[in-house]
């Protein structure tokens, strides 16, 4: 690895597992001390055990302001100060509008959309009250187009798209960069949930461009790029990491689509 991270404090909500446990081991392999911050606590207490001396964990709740004073304190109590911010800690509902109820309304904006602003409010405050730092809104391809079944997820990983926007504008002048990353399907428990192999895995991807599922450690490098001072020209933007998706989908029926895509 070449150290992209040196020195450098970071951390990853919903870091036990998944993307972010992937994000947590890339950040720590480029020289990060990194704070895993899940409600997981036995996963994320081993993983950070795992790592050593390069991360620590601490529990969150994302969508409570008071767990999140608490991490910053612990955090910049231990460390001094922190670099960077992934807001990864996310959760999907299923479902028809006409379906939804309440209570998974108030779950998923608690967490996807309260649990990002509060970062930012919490995290991105002591950033910018020492002027640098670094942050990243996991969103989704979902928060760049619509999809039947997934409006509460979709709209939720909207507003990150648009909270990263204005964050970006507050934050950027006080030397505080904020951007969004945005993944396809990813092999994840939420991505996969039925722990799929192989070819397998890879089934209903057949018309994006790359024609797989993505790997974690794949939407990891983004993050990686966008807190390393290699994107520090880099502020207000959204990397789709999707294997092509929202460029759009491919049409069987249309000529220069996939050989073997042949009906849909």
């Amino acid at each position: 690895m070449t150290g992209k991270l040196k020195n450098k404090i970071a951390i990853v909500t919903g870091g036990a597992r998944g993307m972010g446990e992937a994000t947590v081991r890339l950040f720590a392999s480029e020289g990060a001390q990194v704070v895993i911050a899940d409600v997981l606590e036995s996963e994320g207490k081993a993983l950070a055990a795992e790592l050593g001396n390069a991360a620590m964990f601490q529990r969150l709740d994302v969508s409570d302001e008071g767990s999140w004073q608490a991490l910053v304190e612990v955090v910049t109590a231990h460390h001094g100060r922190i670099d960077a911010l992934v807001n990864n800690a996310a959760v999907v509902a299923f479902g028809p509008i006409t379906a939804l109820t309440v209570e998974q309304i108030d779950r998923v904006f608690g967490i996807n959309v309260k649990g990002t602003m509060l970062g930012l409010k919490h995290v991105g405050g002591a950033m910018c009250a020492v002027g640098r730092g670094a942050i990243v809104n996991i969103s989704s391809v979902d928060g760049m187009r619509g999809v039947n079944s997934l409006s509460l997820y979709s709209s939720s990983k909207w507003a990150v798209r648009g909270l990263t926007k204005s964050a970006a504008m507050e934050f950027g002048h006080q030397g505080v960069r904020v951007n969004s990353v945005h993944p396809g399907g990813v092999n994840t428990a939420m991505g996969n949930p039925q722990s799929l192999e192989g070819d397998a895995k890879n089934a209903g991807y057949e018309r994006v461009p790359l024609q797989r599922i993505g790997e974690p450690e794949e939407i990891a490098a983004a993050s990686l790029f966008l807190c390393s001072d290699d994107a520090s020209y880099i502020c207000g933007a959204e990397l789709a990491v999707d294997g092509g998706w929202a460029a759009g989908y491919y049409h069987h029926y249309l000529p220069a689509a996939p050989a073997a895509l042949t009906s849909f």
